[in-house]
């Protein structure tokens, strides 16, 4: 029912590439061509600039993309509703996930969700919070699951699962046999941090503010980007590190790693939806839901 050639027109204006769009439409380039310049054709104007392999839009082709932004959505809801009418949910679903919540949080749910709405069709980026933020700004995902809050004023957060950030260590550290380690002893045991921009730093710098530490006063040997490369760095050393519980169940129950309070530090947060302010998807609602009900029964 929607024009694929808009639809074609979003995704090259999007990725600002006519290959990466072809690839995304599991169609040819050539085909993408012939949709652009017949867009191009009928609205009287050029869409892109085109220079050597570099396009970008010109002013006809931006007003095009915020309107068919405004269409896609509109049609997305369509979709929802006409489904809905039937009593069989259904439609497409643009998922975005920080790294951890991408990895450990949201795949059960995922899985439960399409036992119970085959017809719904999902895609989920992963990335930092920071990333998943920007996504949601750029209209690339309906809803996004993350495990920071930088309050931007142009998203909604609220409030989906609890998750507390534990020290970790292998379980052959020299520490590993203690329940608990001081601050002081904090300060000097080799650290390894996610990066910049990732939600869980931000919980543990805010954390350690609360018990008068900065970063800075840490011994950080390192900061990866991934809670799975931090995993695999601490099998191979003995640094300690801040991870969510939920991304070490197996190991714990496996005895490879070895969980250490911090006497006074409590490292607990929110896991957050973020949808655009004022917009309100039936899907996305539908699926929060569905994965606020999952969590609940745990």
């Amino acid at each position: 029912m929607l024009d694929f050639r808009l639809n074609v027109f979003y995704t090259v204006a999007k990725r600002l590439s006519f290959t990466k769009a072809a690839a995304e439409l599991f169609i040819t380039q050539p085909a993408v061509t012939k949709h652009i310049q017949e867009l191009e054709h009928h609205f009287g104007t050029a869409l892109f600039d085109r220079r050597g392999n570099q396009i970008s839009l010109t002013t006809a082709g931006e007003l095009l993309l915020r309107h068919a932004e405004t269409i896609m959505a509109t049609y997305r809801q369509l979709e929802f509703d006409m489904n809905a009418l039937k009593g069989e949910p259904g439609g497409t679903l643009r998922l975005g996930a920080s790294t951890t919540v991408a990895q450990y949080v949201i795949p059960p749910v995922l899985a439960r969700f399409r036992e119970h709405s085959a017809d719904v069709s999902i895609s989920l980026l992963s990335g930092n919070t920071e990333q998943i933020e920007q996504r949601l700004l750029n209209n690339d995902i309906d809803l996004g699951l993350v495990e920071g809050r930088t309050h931007h004023s142009d998203i909604r957060y609220t409030p989906f699962v609890k998750d507390e950030l534990v020290l970790i260590c292998r379980a052959d550290h020299p520490l590993a046999h203690r329940d608990e380690i001081t601050l002081d002893e904090l300060r000097s045991v080799p650290i390894v941090l996610r990066e910049r921009g990732s939600g869980s730093l931000e919980v543990v710098e805010h954390a350690l503010r609360g018990v008068g530490l900065r970063l800075t006063d840490l011994t950080i040997e390192m900061q990866l980007g991934s809670t799975e490369s931090i995993k695999s760095y601490l099998s191979s050393s003995r640094c300690m590190a801040f991870v969510s519980v939920f991304a070490v169940q197996d190991e714990l129950r496996a005895g490879t790693l070895n969980v250490l309070d911090v006497q006074g530090l409590a490292i607990r947060r929110d896991f957050y939806s973020i949808q655009l302010q004022g917009v309100s998807a039936g899907l996305a609602d539908t699926f929060m839901r569905f994965a606020r009900q999952h969590y609940s029964r745990r």
